[in-house]
Formats: structure tokens, C-alpha cells, sequence
């Protein structure tokens, strides 16, 4: 075998291999699980290509497990997919092992394709195994295993994609400018990869991508959302919004992103530029954590700085209110791109709207009333807020960056100090606005608003403690202040 499959990876590849001579079909093992397994990357996804039907030869494969897969297939596409369990395949070889995952195999047909220049979806017609590869997206995707008795194991590599493997190269099978007028996702995917695997593009795959860029319109918002999302999660994100940046591609998918690029200077005196900040914020964040929404917080936290720039004699640029204004943004922003207008949003609004309150602490003498406020505001998601704005820390300065970090860890000490004695993350009011009701027998309306904004400020300033009785005395105190219950 020339990829080092497991033992339960070769006793399925073996199976397959079974079904298709016993329906005198040419099958092969092709695609990511190829690329992966070269390249020493956990995989379990399979793609099977046969000379003939690849339903049939899903269903033959499905009854030789037992219990047998059900065949989920779409006969307008000619595919069909199953999944392989471990309960499927456990024997004296494979014993039990409490492992509940599954191989999930898709099967399709050889083929070629035609693309209609206004649409990404082919025309197909059965084809050979050198189609099919010819249609694939990358040469390290056309990379292929034979399945069939006489060469069992052996690499099919037209296009030589193992030495591109070699050489981390992505570069397209046919002319780059043909492949990706074909399907324009293939441009994102590019970029994708390149960003996943730390590869480089081709010159000029490349230089295509930057050629035909405009064909990027003709694809769904959802599938390039979908690329985006996967380059957002990556080791190293800043790759891949680079190579967009680089290509064109950003500015008509995303073009307030793009509006952060570059510094001007008045008077010898400039800012930062705020693109190339904003993906040293998205790496710093990346090794921290793997929440995809936080990644878009940071991602997101200075987008109304173009908005807001202005140079203040004597002072320099300001972008003075970018967090407020950038919070009004981010629900369009997610609009535009297709991304889901949900809690998911509120959370990056409220990071972004959040996101200098925690800072702007290390600049003044830390009041405990100030802490509580940040702490009952941020909630629940204190934690994701203080590592968005510890990953904000950037300079090329290292010794400044370190002296920021430190005072910065002088504000997190002080508020767990704080959250161990006032209980305020996730805070709920001792009085609620139904005990001031039936106290006072007091109808719902803005008196009872009052008295409980009034109890909830005197907890948070630290004049009364966070507990019941203090709580309602205040609220007595307070009420004759208004004029009730005398």
C-alpha cells in the first residue's frame, strides 16, 4: 500500500475493493484522504471513484458490514455516501474498543464535466479515471490509490501532485484560469488550503486567482462563508486573509475589512495600520482558543476604525467611539456574509462593543466600582472578552508589549479578587422587579425601573453589599425617596 493506512482503514479499503471486482468495476481511492494520510494528518473521510456506478457499488459495499449502513444516494448527482461504524467492522481482529466513531465514504462515478460560464454547477457525462482527475480542483486532490487486484495500493499521480506535496505547492491539474472560471470557489479553496496547510500557491495559480476574481459573484454567499469560516479557524488565519487581501478577493467579499488597510501620516505623525493589526490580534487569539465566534470578535473588533479616524492637531489619530460604532456594524457585516444572525452574533457585537473596557483599565488606578461594572456587564463571557483584549496587546516593541501584558495581568488578579467576593459574573438582582412590586403594591411602570436600576448601581459602587437584606433596605430607603409606601 503506498499510504500507510491503519489495520480498520485497510480492512475497508479491502472490502471495497471486493464489491468492485465482483462488479468488474475499476475503483479507486482518491482526493483529501490521499493528500492526508501522505501528509501524516488524521482523516476519515474517504472519496471512492469508479469506472461505472458508484450507487451500486455503495450498496454492494453497504451489505458486506453488518450491521449494514444505510445508502444515502442522489441519483441526479450519481453519488451515494455511507458510514462505517465501529460496531460495523469489530471482530477478533477489531476488538471492542468503546470507540464510537465512524468512516464516512462517499462513492461516485468517473466523470467529466462542462461549465456554463454563468453558473458553477457542471454539465456531467460518464467518464475515465483520467477525467475525473482532470477535474479536480488541485494536483495534490487528484492524487489516486488503486483498488483493483492486479495493483492494489498503488499511487495514481498524473499530475505529479506527491512532489508538490513535497514541495507544500498548490497548483491546479489544467490552465489555473480555466479551473477556476469553472468553479470560482476553487479560488477561496486556494486560499483555504494554503492557509490549513501552510502551503504556498503557485505563481501562476496564483496570478489567476487575482485575473479572475470577479467570478467570485457567481458563488452563494453560504459556500463562501463556509471557505471563510474554515481559514478563520486555521493555526494561522493571518495567511489566509492576506493571500485575500492580496488577490482582490477580500475587497468583494468583505470590503470593510479591506477599508482598515494602510497608514497616513499629517505632520510626520501616523497610526498603525489597522488590516495588518487586526490579523496579528487573530493569530495571537488563534493558539487560545478554537471558538469560531471569538476568532470573528477579533476579527472584527476594530472595523469602524476607518469610520472614526481623525487627526487632532497637537495629538495625533484618533478613532474615538470605533468600539460603539463597530458594534452597530457587526450585525450587518454578519447580514453580508451570510453568517448567522443569532446569539453567535450578540456575542461578537458585545466583545467588539466591550473590547477597550478591560484595556482601559491598566491606565488608571483600578477602582473596585469599576471592576464590578466590568464584570457584571461582560457576564458570562468575562473570560472570552479578557483573551480578546489580551490578544489586542500589539507593538513591534517587545519590551512595551510585555509591560502592557503585565499591567494587563494586574487587572485580571484584581478581578477575580473582586468576582471571589461579590459573586457578579452572571449576577442576578436580590430584589427583582416583583418583590418591589408587591411591597409597594405598585402596578409595572417606571417607579419600579427606577428602584431597581438604583439597587442594582448602589451594589455594583459598593454602598450596599450583594445580598438580600442589605438589598431591601435600600430598596425601602430609596422608594420614600420617590414617595412610595409613606
Amino acid at each position: 500500500m503506498y499510504i500507510n493506512c491503519t489495520d480498520k482503514e485497510l480492512f475497508i479499503l479491502e472490502k471495497i475493493a471486493s464489491a468492485a471486482e465482483k462488479l468488474h468495476v475499476p475503483c479507486y481511492l482518491i482526493g483529501g484522504f490521499v493528500r492526508d494520510k501522505i501528509l501524516g494528518r488524521n482523516t476519515k473521510d474517504m472519496d471512492i471513484v469508479c469506472v461505472g456506478d458508484g450507487i451500486t457499488l455503495a450498496h454492494e459495499v453497504a451489505a458486506l458490514f453488518n450491521p449494514t449502513p444505510e445508502v444515502a444516494f442522489f441519483k441526479n448527482f450519481g453519488t451515494a455516501q455511507i458510514k462505517i461504524g465501529n460496531d460495523s467492522i469489530q471482530s477478533s481482529t477489531f476488538p471492542p474498543s468503546g470507540d464510537r466513531g465512524f468512516f464516512e465514504i462517499e462513492f461516485v462515478g468517473a466523470r467529466k464535466e462542462s461549465y456554463d460560464f454563468a453558473s458553477r454547477k457542471p454539465a456531467v457525462e460518464t467518464g475515465t479515471l483520467e477525467d475525473d482527475q482532470n477535474r479536480r480542483d488541485f494536483t495534490i486532490n487528484a492524487m489516486a490509490i488503486s483498488l483493483n487486484k492486479n495493483d492494489f495500493g498503488e499511487l495514481v499521480d498524473p499530475f505529479n501532485g506527491i512532489a508538490d506535496l513535497e514541495l507544500k505547492n498548490l497548483q491546479t491539474p489544467l490552465a489555473p484560469g480555466i479551473t477556476f472560471s469553472d468553479d470560482p470557489l476553487r479560488m477561496m479553496r486556494a486560499i483555504r488550503f494554503a492557509t490549513q496547510l501552510n502551503f504556498t500557491i503557485e505563481e501562476k495559480t496564483f496570478a489567476a486567482i487575482a485575473d479572475i476574481k470577479e467570478r467570485i459573484k457567481i458563488v452563494s454567499g453560504e459556500r463562501i462563508a463556509d471557505e471563510l469560516n474554515k481559514i478563520v479557524l486555521s493555526p494561522k488565519p493571518s495567511i489566509g486573509f492576506d493571500l485575500l487581501y492580496k488577490s482582490g478577493l477580500l475587497k468583494i467579499i468583505f470590503p470593510q475589512m479591506v477599508a482598515l488597510a494602510g497608514a497616513e501620516y499629517i505632520d510626520g505623525m501616523g497610526h498603525k495600520d489597522n488590516f495588518y493589526h487586526t490579523l496579528q490580534v487573530l493569530d495571537n487569539i488563534a493558539p487560545n482558543t478554537n471558538d469560531l465566534w471569538l476568532r470573528w470578535a477579533a476579527i472584527l473588533h476594530d472595523i469602524a476604525k476607518p469610520a472614526t479616524k481623525k487627526f487632532e492637531e497637537g495629538h495625533g489619530w484618533t478613532f474615538h467611539g470605533h468600539e460603539a460604532l463597530g458594534g452597530r456594524m457587526v450585525p450587518k457585516i454578519f447580514a453580508q456574509l451570510k453568517l448567522p444572525q443569532n446569539e453567535k452574533m450578540k456575542f461578537v457585537r458585545k466583545l467588539v462593543e466591550m473590547h477597550l473596557r478591560p484595556i482601559s483599565l491598566t491606565k488608571e488606578n483600578i477602582t473596585d466600582s469599576a471592576v464590578r461594572r466590568l464584570l457584571f456587564d461582560a457576564g458570562e463571557d468575562f473570560d472570552a472578552l479578557m483573551t480578546l483584549c489580551a490578544a489586542d496587546i500589539t507593538s513591534k516593541n517587545k519590551q512595551k508589549v510585555q509591560r502592557f501584558l503585565n499591567n494587563f495581568d494586574m487587572v485580571r488578579k484584581r478581578c477575580a479578587e473582586v468576582e471571589e467576593s461579590d459573586h457578579l459574573r452572571n449576577w442576578q438582582p436580590p430584589i427583582t422587579g416583583e418583590i418591589i412590586m408587591q411591597t409597594f403594591n405598585l402596578p409595572p411602570d417606571r417607579k419600579v425601573g427606577i428602584i431597581k436600576n438604583a439597587i442594582r448601581d448602589a451594589i455594583l459602587d459598593g454602598e450596599i453589599t450583594n445580598d438580600y437584606d442589605a438589598a431591601f433596605a435600600f430598596m425601602i430607603s430609596k422608594a420614600k425617596e420617590l414617595g412610595i409606601g409613606n
